[in-house]
């Protein structure tokens, strides 16, 4: 029997495709590819059966699986998901829609630069006298278990503060320090280190507890290292090597929401 085929046919088709896509990007970030190779293996077999065999008893004993698993897969990925939709919400195009009916933007602009200009003073003066630090600013999704490896502080952004603390007699020096809604909320925190196997020989442990946090959550991740002074910054996952203070200043302004 031959069926219509118009306009919206192929638009759906390319929905799902994007969709399709999209959750495979996001289960590949978070190492689940496995799960959603089984999710789509099953997803297939249940539309075989039900839709093209019409077995009524087994169609629907894996439509009451499918209502059920939908419920535990949005439990058991509800970090992910969550981290997804802020990087949707968090889009340039995105966020400059939302910023052309926001009021007040100006303001929050200069705000956001009081509280990123001491972070970046910090960082280079850290830098140049070769001390090694850590910072991870939290954006959308709460990093509360990390905060709660460290002893918690809650201060203003302020550059002394950062210097002292990450200052090699310091007894939270060799951990993390995490930045929460324009505040310094916790140092000597412990992050998870990334295993990758890309991750270049001559990047320390720093590095690699960064980008382990940067793949583990939606956070931002600023590094000093302390053998060659060199400021990076872990994004999603991926590095950005050798800043300047003008490069760290625009990548913080750039992905730090207002």
């Amino acid at each position: 029997m031959f069926f219509e085929f118009g306009i919206k046919d192929i638009i759906d088709i390319v929905l799902v495709a994007l969709m399709l896509y999209y959750a495979y990007q996001l289960m590949k970030e978070s190492r689940s590819l496995n799960v959603f190779i089984g999710i789509l293996v099953f997803v297939i077999i249940w539309l075989f059966v039900s839709r093209i065999l019409e077995m009524r008893l087994l169609g629907s004993i894996m439509d009451k699986l499918v209502s059920v698993g939908v419920i535990g897969l949005i439990i058991l990925f509800q970090d992910e998901i969550r981290k997804f939709l802020y990087t949707i919400g968090a889009h340039q195009k995105v966020r400059s829609f939302r910023d052309f009916f926001s009021s007040g933007t100006a303001n929050k602009e200069k705000e956001r630069k009081e509280h990123i200009m001491p972070l970046v003073m910090a960082c280079m003066n850290m830098s140049k006298n070769k001390v090694g630090a850590l910072i991870v600013i939290e954006r959308g999704a709460p990093i509360t278990d990390i905060i709660d490896t460290g002893e918690r502080i809650d201060a203003r952004i302020n550059q002394r503060l950062i210097e002292n603390i990450f200052f090699k007699n310091s007894p939270l020096h060799d951990g993390a320090m995490v930045i929460s809604k324009d505040r310094i909320v916790a140092a000597g925190c412990i992050l998870p280190v990334s295993h990758n196997q890309d991750i270049p020989k001559y990047l320390g442990l720093r590095h690699r507890a960064a980008l382990g946090m940067s793949q583990e959550s939606d956070s931002l991740t600023v590094v000093v290292s302390e053998e060659t002074g060199r400021i990076s910054v872990a994004n999603n996952g991926e590095f950005r090597l050798r800043l300047s203070a003008e490069e760290l200043e625009s990548v913080l302004t750039q992905e730090i929401p207002v």
